[in-house]
């Protein structure tokens, strides 16, 4: 079942963030630090009251949460370039890595897309490191497709 994070999820969420984190640093060790999330528990219960920042959770029959996704919604309006245009940014997609092949992270996403077509969004963006193919593979798999690149020249 995916339902909106509560504050009782706050210690299962923490642990699903030190997962994506190691994905990152394993990935690029040059820019994340290892063993550490993105967020304390008290920034996570801060965001959890935030409306335009909807955390969704993945809880099975136990009760036990095994994957999250963070959501961004903004939208542009009166723009002297861009359209009139709302938008779900998908700021992070996790699922425990026991449970990855079990269509955790595919139930999560098209809730997601259900809940942005619910509150009217132009479309979901979202942002995945090079050298993340798995996640790449699934949000192709999703239906997702390439808007934007992001390049870097190290110096």
């Amino acid at each position: 079942m995916v339902r909106k994070a509560e504050l009782r999820d706050i210690k299962a969420v923490m642990q699903l963030l030190l997962q994506v984190n190691n994905v990152h640093n394993q990935i690029r060790p040059d820019l994340f630090r290892g063993n550490t999330t993105k967020y304390t528990e008290q920034q996570l219960a801060d965001i959890l009251n935030e409306p335009s920042s909807p955390i969704f959770v993945y809880e099975d029959a136990d009760g036990r949460v095994l994957g999250h996704a963070f959501c961004q919604v903004s939208q542009f309006s009166g723009h002297h370039l861009l359209q009139d245009v709302k938008t779900l940014y998908i700021d992070d997609i996790c699922v425990d890595e026991k449970f990855r092949g079990h269509h955790v992270g595919q139930d999560l996403y098209l809730y997601v897309r259900d809940y942005a077509r619910s509150i009217g969004c132009y479309n979901i963006t979202l942002n995945v490191w090079e050298g993340n193919d798995a996640a790449l593979a699934f949000y192709r798999r999703m239906g997702m497709k390439v808007q934007k690149t992001g390049m870097e020249s190290l110096l």
